[in-house]
């Protein structure tokens, strides 16, 4: 088995980019390379590999992140192909976790765009060495200096090209290793590439960008820049291992390029993996603490070093049922083996360790140190959690994902739907921690949040093609409220004769505005026995019963004063239900001569926006009758805070991506209820 390599030759690598940079054919073409698959997939055809679900062959785009394992010249290459759109960032974030190296796939056209920003990010906050790969050579447009200078600028990052191109767009034909000091070339159409000297008419180039390399990799570090100055020929082999360390420690980014759909590139692309990206020997020990303290403890990545395993992800097999995805740092995981769930504090038993290849499974005895698998048989075990020996625990940093910004309403189309859909969203809440379900007991409906549209919609058609629930999506409600803008006063008068006891209830009410966020506030100013005090607390309860709707749209009543001040009662025929009943009509008029107003929730945002895009923003949020607090922030980047109305709010996820090219993020929570413009009241009235 693979797994039995030393450490020192395991490779945990992701391929992270934006949408449709080519991350999934770069990763087909290395399966296929390195003898994992026997045919290339195709993603636009829907036979990609790492493409397994209905969902993502339909769309073209990856959606969950894909893991697999191949060799590569003795080494082991664990790979995990990540989605690039921007509602699936979850998958990149627990993917990156747990990972020790990436390689960042570029268009060659395009260069850095919006989501290659995200993932950058994210893998800075991880501390993940990177490699780049500048695909799609062949476009038209493609322009490999140009998206060197873009990944300098907008990534801010040390890249340095170890390769150029030789020839671009339809002309291009080869690649100069400029470590190596050989060429690639290609025939239009081969998987195979032959090696050759550089061609002499690119000597001249060659040399000028191998000189430009050399600087920078001697730059890193004193003892090879002395030897440099000192006009000594740096051996290549001292080169190499210089720009590895520099890799792994995130002071240089090695630039290559190629193009993945004609599998051009791949082959050196896989050498440069195994050349510079760590091995998990390479990269500094786990960090975690020992449980019920804050005392921080290390694991090192050793096979006989007690278990550490860090739960990445949790899946739903058709055919096994639960998966839980580990990494496992430190140790052996072994099939049926009893291990400590740390961060539940209780026992699991392992069922069986799986070795993934995307949705394939291979059953393997046990995963050692280094490594990353499925296991069958946790329960309890959920994203985040780490698994150890009891005796040595450990809690392992879990990842961190982002807040849903997008909510609809859903609700079952049957009766039979009803419990399936509870149980069917509990699954999928618990493979995808972006991905939030509530109940509001205001409006009744189940909410669902996610990360947008897109987002929604997938996890949408899993319910319904998956667990075979039927459910209707729509707009959630939003909870208004009422209250009064005066004072007012009236008489609540009950009478009923029923032929024996009659019901008799007299009550006179005051009521007055009270500050935003006051609620309502019930007192009775009764005095000499005028109402007994028995039939206080059933007037209190008629007004809260009559305030649960309000007279302009049936909302909630809020912020208001009730005075209960005076009234009169019949000593045979009072009761508690008839005083109940004459608080409840005293409060209705009361409220209606109070002036009432629709009062809407109002949201504070944060956008966070590339200042080219500053004037759509503010134009936009003008149009969702925005109230601007503040704009912070320098030459590059914007950050907006302002007030909306929440109903303003809907959909502005999807349109503030739309014109800021995906590369804006806004955060919102709720901040107090206000009145609702006149000009707006009616068509809430008619919408309620």
């Amino acid at each position: 088995m693979s797994n039995r390599l030393p450490i020192k030759q395991i490779r945990n690598i992701g391929f992270i980019a934006h949408i449709d940079a080519g991350k999934t054919t770069v990763t087909e073409r290395a399966l296929y390379v390195t003898g994992r698959t026997y045919k290339i997939g195709q993603v636009d055809l829907g036979t990609a590999v790492m493409d397994w679900m209905p969902q993502e062959r339909e769309r073209g785009i990856t959606i969950t992140a894909a893991a697999t394992t191949t060799t590569w010249k003795d080494h082991q290459i664990n790979v995990i192909d990540t989605p690039g759109h921007v509602d699936f960032t979850a998958e990149v974030e627990r993917s990156l976790r747990v990972l020790d190296g990436g390689v960042v796939v570029l268009d060659a056209v395009a260069g850095v765009q919006p989501q290659s920003e995200t993932v950058w990010r994210q893998a800075d906050k991880y501390h993940v060495p990177r490699i780049c790969f500048v695909n799609k050579m062949d476009r038209v447009g493609a322009d490999f200096e140009r998206t060197l200078q873009s990944v300098r600028r907008r990534l801010k990052a040390n890249a340095l090209a170890i390769q150029m191109p030789m020839g671009q767009e339809a002309a291009f034909h080869g690649i100069m290793d400029l470590m190596g000091e050989k060429a690639y070339f290609y025939e239009n159409g081969a998987e195979s590439f032959e090696e050759g000297p550089v061609p002499r008419e690119r000597l001249e180039d060659f040399q000028k960008y191998r000189d430009a390399m050399i600087e920078q990799i001697v730059e890193t570090e004193e003892r090879l820049m002395i030897r440099y100055l000192e006009g000594e020929d740096i051996p290549t082999e001292d080169l190499r291992n210089a720009l590895r360390r520099a890799t792994i420690t995130r002071q240089l980014v090695p630039v290559l390029c190629g193009s993945a759909l004609k599998t051009y590139g791949i082959q050196p692309l896989l050498d440069a993996v195994i050349d510079y990206l760590p091995s998990p020997v390479d990269v500094p020990p786990v960090e975690g603490i020992i449980p019920n303290s804050d005392e921080v403890t290390i694991r090192n990545a050793d096979e006989d070093g007690p278990l550490a395993a860090l739960a990445m992800k949790v899946a739903t097999d058709p055919y096994v049922g639960r998966l839980v995805y580990l990494r496992v740092y430190s140790g052996v995981m072994k099939t049926g083996a009893t291990v400590y769930n740390a961060t539940k504090g209780r026992r699991e038993r392992l069922g069986r360790v799986l070795q993934m290849h995307a949705n394939h499974r291979e059953e393997v005895p046990e995963i050692t140190a280094g490594n990353i698998a499925a296991a069958i048989g946790l329960k309890d075990t959920f994203t985040g959690d780490t698994i150890c020996d009891e005796s040595s625990p450990i809690i392992l940093e879990p990842p961190t994902f982002p807040s849903p910004v997008i909510s609809v309403a859903i609700e079952p189309i049957t009766q039979a739907d009803r419990d399936k859909l509870i149980d069917s969203m509990r699954k999928l809440a618990e493979e995808d921690p972006t991905f939030l379900v509530r109940h509001d007991e205001e409006t009744g409906q189940t909410i669902i949040s996610g990360m947008g549209e897109l987002h929604l919609e997938v996890l949408i058609d899993r319910l319904r093609r998956e667990f075979g629930v039927g459910a209707n999506v729509g707009k959630p409600k939003v909870s208004y409220r009422e209250t009064i803008t005066k004072p007012a006063t009236a008489e609540g008068r009950f009478v009923r004769q029923t032929g024996g006891h009659g019901q008799f209830g007299d009550v006179w009410l005051e009521i007055e505005p009270l500050e935003r966020g006051s609620g309502l506030v019930f007192e009775s100013r009764i005095r000499g026995g005028v109402i007994p005090r028995e039939f206080i607390r059933p007037v209190e309860q008629g007004v809260k019963q009559a305030a649960e709707n309000g007279s302009i749209a049936g909302y909630r009543v809020v912020d208001l004063k009730v005075t209960l001040v005076d009234g009169s009662y019949h000593p045979v025929d009072s009761s508690e239900l008839a005083f109940r009943a004459a608080g409840s009509l005293a409060f209705r008029e009361a409220f209606r001569k109070g002036q009432p107003v629709l009062l809407e929730p109002i949201m504070e945002m944060e956008v966070v926006t590339p200042a080219e895009f500053l004037g759509a923003v503010l134009g936009d949020l003008n149009s969702r009758r925005a109230q601007i607090q503040t704009i912070e922030g320098g030459d590059d980047i914007q950050q907006v805070r302002v007030l909306v109305p929440l109903s303003e709010s809907f959909g502005y996820a999807t349109g503030l991506r739309s014109m800021t090219q995906g590369r804006a993020t806004h955060t919102m929570e709720f901040k107090y209820y206000e009145p609702v413009p006149q000009n707006f009241v009616k068509d809430i009235v008619l919408g309620g």
